[in-house]
């Protein structure tokens, strides 16, 4: 039987030189690195990727250091070396010139036409490496009005129309437009990055040639957005805010039981049986205005008080265990804490501890990908900036320690 830690990687052989920074590009290079690439961090000299500054919270150790790091950074460049060179100087950019002819993929997230700028542009590096993947991840993509502005996370959501469907409703107290509490921006651009990128090599398999991957965190927002999209574009409705409560499906939210909340999601007639019987109510099974998803949503507010109502007399744990023995989808509402000793998790291994160079032992998220035959494995914590320049240079460029100190001596690196 083949051990597991000895099976191949499922992209073991492929070489990314990662140019990206703060999280959308960071993640994309992340799921390419725990799938077996090999991948290279490019970071500025001193400073390094600007995610690594974003804090508080600051990774243990570091919190008192002129060079503080953040628990954010840590989130994303797991796997992977860091090289630390100054492409604003003539050498510098000849050796990402050199280190591109090597790659198989390239990533990177400046600003449109900056590259072009220290000739690392998608049209010179495909002279030099005809089978380069060059993927390009901005805020609003290679074309139209907006391309040459900057793009972030929080404003994608406003503008991609995500905090028009997250808040309290209208006339509720703390009504307004919210953002979601993780990237989600972010983290959709760079998991279409990735998957356009595993497309690209099939592409190369086939054809020989590499290409220009153009993903925009705005594009990829607005293909997320998924029934608020539709509802507008084949329904001509505005979902709007609806809070804790889904806009299409009922009883479907957060409900007060004697000793907190809980998560109560009932998405078809059958379960809203199930649901009545196991609260004790089994007559709204056949309530005209219950019986039915359609008839529950247009009488949500009366459903939702004898429900609330209902779930008086036992704890979110007695809930818990009841509704779900009674194949009704339900669960707590989970903080960080919570998470770290829920037995699914536990159980699942989602919690990943990595030695450190700085802080002896940090945590990481587990990849959700697993495979029978290629499992990821956590082999790199996050780097340091240039943790890996000499070794870098060296493995792939073969350059010798005597012009790697030359370049250092010179600050090129």
């Amino acid at each position: 039987m083949t051990m597991l830690n000895s099976a191949k990687e499922a992209l073991a052989g492929l070489r990314v030189l990662d140019m990206t920074r703060v999280i959308a590009g960071p993640y994309a290079g992340q799921i390419l690195a725990d799938l077996g690439a090999d991948v290279l961090k490019v970071e500025r000299q001193g400073e390094g990727d600007d995610i690594r500054r974003i804090g508080p919270p600051w990774l243990k150790g570091t919190e008192n250091e002129p060079h503080q790091e953040s628990t954010y950074s840590q989130s994303v460049n797991r796997n992977k070396r860091s090289i630390s060179v100054d492409f604003a100087q003539q050498e510098g950019a000849e050796l990402l010139r050199q280190l591109a002819a090597k790659s198989d993929i390239l990533l990177e997230n400046y600003r449109t036409g900056t590259l072009a700028k220290y000739g690392l542009s998608y049209e010179e590096l495909r002279e030099i490496n005809p089978r380069l993947i060059y993927c390009s991840i901005t805020g609003f993509g290679q074309t139209g009005p907006y391309a040459n502005r900057s793009g972030y996370d929080y404003l994608i959501q406003a503008m991609a129309g995500v905090m028009s469907v997250t808040g309290h409703r209208e006339g509720h107290p703390g009504d307004g437009p919210m953002r979601v509490g993780v990237p989600v921006a972010d983290i959709c651009a760079g998991l279409y990055a990735a998957i356009g990128v595993l497309a690209a090599v099939n592409h190369r398999h086939q054809s020989g040639e590499g290409q220009h991957i153009d993903v925009s965190l705005f594009d990829a927002q607005v293909a997320a957005l998924l029934n608020t999209f539709s509802a507008w574009f084949n329904g001509g409705k505005e979902l709007g805010r609806t809070g804790n409560d889904h806009p299409s499906a009922s009883p479907y939210g957060v409900y007060t039981v004697d000793d907190g909340h809980i998560l109560v999601a009932t998405f078809n007639d059958r379960e809203f049986a199930r649901l009545a019987a196991a609260v004790g109510h089994p007559e709204w099974i056949d309530d005209p205005k219950f019986a039915r998803n359609g008839a529950r949503v247009a009488n949500r507010q009366e459903l939702s008080e004898l429900l609330t109502a209902a779930l008086q007399g036992k704890s979110k744990d007695e809930w818990i265990a009841h509704l779900n023995a009674a194949t009704v989808s339900c669960g707590p509402i989970n903080s960080m804490a919570d998470l770290e000793q829920d037995p699914h998790a536990i159980e699942r291994g989602l919690i990943v501890p990595m030695e450190h160079p700085i802080n002896g032992t940090i945590q990481t998220v587990a990849s959700p990908m697993r495979f029978s035959a290629t499992p990821v494995r956590y082999k790199l914590a996050p780097p340091t900036i240039g943790e890996h320049t000499a070794q870098i240079l060296s493995d792939w460029l073969g350059l010798d320690p005597d012009r790697i100190a030359d370049l250092r001596l010179r600050h090129v690196i």
